[in-house]
């Protein structure tokens, strides 16, 4: 198997940019659901005694017929809605069976910022520098931050290496480091990997250099995860 296509089918595993913990068979929180090879909708709903429209409103699906495997689905509803009453039934949708995908595919609520306890995580910067993107949870899934090209990128949190490679477009050079079940963090765009994946590393270790890799300018691009989905690192970061 080509270098590229395994680590593309590796960091399909992470709940990251479905980028996301090592790998498929790390725990979902209460309320969601991490589909197997085999599912459908119909089937998944009826196991949750939800209906398929309930689950495919709740996860924004544009195709029912449609999941892949390792895919996070939220199969309860979020507090203060409720879900559609009624039989469980497909009416044509949520029959098929869901398959192995090469591509990361996003976790639900991926598109929007998450009310996630960010606080519960605590972080240091993972580089020097100025931040020059903001988080909006849509075209920004992180912040920006630009320095000198070679400028040490550090761990912003103990954790385990559980990629480390340049098979996934438009990250270059990325590390992902699983804090615990729930957290993730992503160095992005780096010009230089100093650690690989299974290792422990602790926080504050330098772990890459700053660099421009499948990027148009010297910068790191951060991200936090939690339960596979983009929240604003900012809020889990000290002031400076």
């Amino acid at each position: 198997m080509p270098e590229t296509t395994r680590m593309i089918k590796r960091l399909a595993c992470v709940s990251l940019v479905a980028l996301i913990a090592a790998c498929g068979s790390a725990p979902v929180g209460p309320g969601f659901y991490r589909v197997e090879r085999g599912d459908t909708l119909s089937k998944i709903a009826r196991s949750h005694r939800q209906s398929v429209q309930s689950i495919t409103r709740w996860n924004n699906l544009t195709n029912p017929d449609s999941i892949e495997v390792g895919q996070v689905l939220r199969v309860e509803p979020p507090n203060g809605v409720a879900s559609t009453s009624g039989a469980v039934r497909s009416n044509g949708n949520g029959n098929g069976s869901a398959s192995a995908s090469a591509a990361p595919r996003p976790a639900p609520g991926d598109n929007a910022p998450s009310s996630a306890p960010a606080s519960s995580i605590s972080l240091i910067w993972p580089t020097s520098g100025s931040v020059i993107r903001g988080f909006d949870g849509s075209s920004s899934k992180g912040i920006d931050i630009a320095a000198p090209a070679g400028t040490p990128v550090v761990a912003a949190a103990a954790g385990t290496v559980v990629y480390a490679g340049n098979g996934l477009r438009g990250y270059g050079n990325l590390l992902i480091l699983k804090h615990n079940a729930e957290y993730l963090t992503a160095y992005a765009h780096n010009r230089a990997l100093l650690v690989k994946e299974g290792e422990t590393v602790t926080q504050g270790q330098k772990i890459a250099e700053i660099g421009d890799t499948d990027t148009n300018r010297v910068m790191l691009h951060f991200e936090l995860r939690y339960q596979g989905r983009s929240i604003d690192p900012s809020r889990a970061l000290p002031p400076r």
